[in-house]
């Protein structure tokens, strides 16, 4: 959630972020009058019980008829007391459900406007040029015996896939380097659950405006995570911090894809599951920029790595996510759709998260503060499209980046 008395300091800094995201910006007013009245419903609860508190003691020292008469007027306090703090749990009640419907407040650089309007940051890398028709990565991975979208659909439906042979090596082999690469930087492994509980779901932002995103267990109500950010961010819930945090999570991810039909649809690049590796960082607010900055570095050390041409893009505002108030995307280049397509994205949460979830730290004083999140990918199937593609040879064959032959044990992937 966002901070209220930033809220009631710079409402304007609310309406604006609205506004750049495409939202609606009389939220604003909405919500800081239902501040206001849970405020002035909390003074009055606490002022009638305090004057209740005061006026037992009178009944206390009262005697005969004085005594049945403060009886009396003492049951209309306690009604009024009642009646003030039942106002009390309404308004509060309807503070929460405005208040966590608004999204976090956007980083005044992000770009406004929708899905297009990205901008472009930089371009690392030159596309190559092939001397030989490429194949697409599908035709790659069926010729490596690798990739298997019949099967998938015949077992668990349409965008399901089996990942065989040295495919599926090749996989492991990434999400490994991405492990062995993030613990050397002061990540911590975490094999996260892959099912949550609603709170934890809703805390993360993520069962409101991409609730059909997410797959959920109504018999035992519980969700299943499209990232391993969700159960990181709940994992310190409702504890305060020594210090910061820094997390690796692995995890088995899973999205509807709900509105995405007739959508890349052909092979591997959006489907129901697929693993990841993300890294995620509790810090102290004044500290998330800077963090933002190395959680991109380090992507792109993984980018780089794989040995592909890629761009990173600074997200619009209306395309980013409740949680985050700003977004970096990597994409990497797909030669059969002379197109850069999405492989990792970073962003900083602020304070939003940790405020849901109750997540803080002790400042300099002692003093519990909310702590910010940012999140960011290290590896994720997805990234085998681009290795597959970039790196293919005109028989078929698949060299693998230097860089993962220690993971992988191969230098060439073959369909021998």
């Amino acid at each position: 959630m966002i901070d209220l008395r930033a809220l009631r300091e710079n409402p304007e800094a609310v309406r604006a972020s609205q506004r750049a995201r495409g939202e609606d910006e009389t939220v604003v007013d909405a919500l800081l009058s239902a501040d206001e009245r849970r405020r002035a419903a909390i003074a009055r609860a606490d002022a009638l019980r305090g004057e209740q508190k005061a006026f037992g003691k009178q009944v206390g020292k009262a005697r005969g008829e004085e005594r049945e008469a403060l009886l009396a007027k003492g049951k209309e306090l306690a009604a009024e007391v009642k009646a003030a703090e039942a106002e009390q749990a309404r308004a509060e009640a309807e503070l929460e459900e405005l208040h966590r419907s608004v999204p976090n407040v956007v980083h005044p650089d992000a770009p406004h406007g929708g899905e297009d309007d990205f901008v472009v940051l930089k371009h690392v890398g030159e596309p190559r040029e092939f001397d030989f028709e490429p194949l697409d990565h599908l035709d790659l991975g069926t010729r490596l015996r690798g990739i298997d979208m019949e099967r998938g659909a015949k077992v668990s439906g349409s965008r399901f896939y089996f990942l065989t042979g040295v495919v599926a090596r090749l996989e492991l082999a990434l999400l490994n380097m991405a492990v062995a690469r993030a613990t050397a930087a002061g990540f911590t492994l975490v094999v996260t659950p892959t099912l949550v509980r609603p709170e934890i779901m809703a805390g993360t932002g993520f069962l409101g405006a991409h609730a059909s995103e997410v797959y959920r267990l109504r018999d035992d109500d519980l969700y299943l995570v499209g990232t391993s950010e969700v159960p990181l961010a709940g994992y310190h819930a409702d504890e305060i911090l020594d210090g910061e945090r820094r997390y690796a999570g692995w995890s088995s991810c899973y999205r509807r894809e709900a509105g995405s039909y007739g959508k890349d649809t052909r092979g591997i690049i959006r489907v129901h599951q697929f693993n990841k590796v993300e890294m995620f960082s509790y810090v102290r607010p004044e500290d998330a920029e800077a963090e933002h900055a190395r959680l991109l570095a380090w992507e792109e050390e993984m980018l780089a790595a794989i040995e592909v041409p890629y761009r990173v893009i600074d997200t619009a505002a209306g395309d980013l996510g409740t949680s985050a108030a700003r977004k970096f995307d990597c994409e990497a280049w797909i030669p059969t759709q002379r197109a850069y397509r999405e492989l990792t994205s970073t962003s900083n949460c602020t304070t939003f998260q940790a405020r849901r979830l109750n997540v803080r730290y002790r400042d300099e004083n002692g003093k519990p503060q909310t702590a910010a999140t940012l999140n960011g990918t290290l590896a994720t199937t997805r990234w085998i499209v681009a290795i597959l593609e970039n790196h293919q040879r005109a028989d078929g064959s698949v060299v693998v980046p230097e860089a993962l032959r220690p993971f992988l044990g191969l230098d060439v992937l073959t369909a021998g």
